[in-house]
């Protein structure tokens, strides 16, 4: 879990942002926010707005799906689609970049750090002279206790 001051952060970062664009501030956008930065889950929509209306049973999915863009385009989230036609959110909180293992079976999803294949990656790229902007690394299959 995202430390609070590590949120506070992040929710300063889309008040500006939300500034710059001409955009409101309400109370619910920040609570919607506050969800989905608050919570290191690779979070579906159905589970945003459930936490979200738990907290104020007068949110909606529009402002639910109206945060996610605006936070996408304030590069406070990374949406996530793992092949199971659902789109997930996870939080950008500048933490090291990472990858993922998910399960074909269960749908368990394990993030996973690895050095090794990151300067790899970058290796590959440099040979043959591409500039990488961004990457992501999924492996699908079978968790332990899907087997």
């Amino acid at each position: 879990m995202p430390s609070q001051s590590s949120v506070d952060a992040k929710i300063e970062q889309l008040l500006t942002y939300m500034r710059s664009a001409g955009l409101k501030r309400t109370r619910q956008r920040e609570l919607v926010a506050r969800v989905v930065l608050g919570d290191n889950q690779h979070a579906k929509v159905e589970e945003i707005y459930a936490a979200a209306r738990r907290i104020d049973p007068r949110v909606g999915y529009s402002t639910v799906y109206r945060t996610l863009r605006i936070l996408k385009d304030a590069g406070l989230v990374v949406e996530l689609q793992f092949g199971d036609g659902l789109t997930r959110y996870e939080p950008e909180l500048g933490e090291h970049h990472h990858d993922h293992l998910i399960c074909t079976s269960c749908r368990k999803i394990v993030e996973f750090e690895s050095e090794e294949i990151e300067a790899r990656q970058a290796e590959i790229a440099r040979e043959h002279g591409f500039r990488v902007d961004s990457h992501k690394h999924e492996l699908y299959g079978l968790c332990p206790d899907c087997q």
